[in-house]
Order: structure tokens, then sequence, then C-alpha cells
């Protein structure tokens, strides 16, 4: 039976890997910041399933938790057939308005710890012969959005290389791409959900198994559902000044993004 470690496994879309990898017959290993919460999702996948799900609490914007999960994807005796990248955190500010402390930490998040992670697991697939990784990215990738854009478009480029030099090798590396998707992900960054129309919104589920559908076909990139692939394809041509939105109304002077007080 083979492995797949999941990041930010306990909610969103990293609960959904988790789910239907267990229903495929992977053993789990599941990383998040929460080890209760862990400890609660694993028991509950191994009563349904009857897999083996081991918890691995790691907060990966720091680089002690990033190290325990680089020496477990390492470890030779347990090998780890897929690796999900799917840990993630949001902004609501613009750059300019957020910390440079939590900027530092996005970037961490999406781009050094998604490329230390894989970097560790590819040693051992290589050697293998076989292995998936799965990146989730977004379709904000293809849009000028501000820094989690450009996070979610490295995590894009690199997959699409990645899956150009390795799938000969027997390594099969994707980004999925969604859009909004029905988690906690923007009730924890404080977003107004309904500034998105109902039609913008998708299932978890839908999500994740199309993307592994996807990558299981060794395609480098998947965007879950026909509208999200023709706004894809439609940034690709219009001008920036239209995809990246309306512009905010800057905020007056000493006035920050958090409650003044």
């Amino acid at each position: 039976m083979t492995t797949a470690l999941i990041t930010g496994a306990t909610a969103g879309l990293g609960a959904e890997f988790a789910r239907q990898l267990a229903e495929q017959g992977h053993d789990l290993v599941l990383v998040a910041r929460d080890g209760e919460r862990l400890q609660t999702t694993a028991a509950a996948l191994e009563r349904r399933y009857g897999t083996t799900a081991e918890v691995l609490p790691a907060d990966l914007t720091d680089d002690a938790g990033v190290a325990a999960v680089v020496a477990r994807l390492s470890d030779a005796a347990r090998p780890v057939e897929v690796l999900v990248n799917n840990a993630g955190m949001g902004l609501l500010e613009d750059f300019d308005r957020n910390s440079i402390e939590d900027e530092r930490n996005h970037l961490k998040l999406h781009v050094q710890t998604a490329m230390e992670l894989s970097h560790a697991a590819l040693q051992g697939m290589l050697e293998r012969g076989s292995g998936r990784i799965i990146n989730v990215a977004s379709v904000a990738a293809f849009l000028p959005r501000g820094s989690y854009s450009a996070a979610k478009a490295w995590l894009l480029t690199f997959s699409r290389w990645a899956n150009l030099a390795y799938s000969p090798r027997g390594v099969k590396v994707t980004a999925v791409c969604p859009g909004f998707v029905h988690t906690e992900f923007h009730d924890r960054m404080g977003m107004d959900k309904s500034v998105a129309p109902g039609w913008t919104w998708l299932r978890a589920g839908r999500v994740v198994r199309e993307g592994l559908a996807d990558n299981a076909r060794g395609k480098a990139v998947s965007i879950p559902t026909k509208r999200y692939k023709v706004l894809a394809a439609a940034a690709r041509i219009l001008p920036d000044k239209i995809t990246a939105g309306p512009p905010r109304k800057p905020k007056a002077p000493g006035e920050n993004s958090a409650a003044n007080g």
C-alpha cells in the first residue's frame, strides 16, 4: 500500500485530498499546525476507510516545522509515493497594507516550503522510478493580482517545468488551479464571500477529484471546471488592466488594515 503526505490536511482542500486518497487505498501522513485537530481527522479517516493515518504537527512557515516534514519525506524506510503541497494562507489587504512579516510568511509557505518539500520527495521518487506531486496553486496564477497571484504563478511554472523534467523518469507533477472553493480558507482571511457571484464557487470534492485524475493522467496543469478553463484562457489575451480587477480605494493617511484603537 502506498503512502500519501498532505499538508494543510485538516480543512478544506487538504482534508478532501486526504479523504479521497484514503478512499483510493493510500496510507496517509497528515500535516497541519493543530495537533489535536490532526488526531481527530486521522481517527475519522482510519475508521471510515481502514487506512493508516500518521499525524505530523508542523508549522510550515517555521524552519523547524519544514525540517520535520523534510525528514519524513526523506525516510527511505517509509517511502512517500504521493506529495500534496496544499498548505496555504491568504492576505486580505493589498501588498503595501500588509506587514512585511505576513508577506514573508505568505511567500515562504506558498513557494519556499513547497519547493523544499518537493525537492525532498523527489529524491526517493526518482530513485524508485515512480511518484506523484500535486501543488495546489490557483486560477489566480494566471492573473496579475498581488503577491498571492505571484506566489501561485511560481507554483504553476515550477509544476509545468517539473512535469516535463521528471515525468519521463516516472514522477508526475501537477499544479491544481481552482477558483473560489467553499472551504475555510476565505473565512480565515476575513473575506466577504458575497463579493464573488454564486457561479464562481466550486465544491472541494470536485476540485480534488479532477485534480487527482489529471495528475494520474500526467497533466502538468489541472483547472477544474470549464468555466475556469475559459477564464484562464481569457487571462492570457486580455489586458492586465482588465484581469487585475477594479482598483481599491486608497485608505486615509495613518489608516491601516486593522481596526484603529
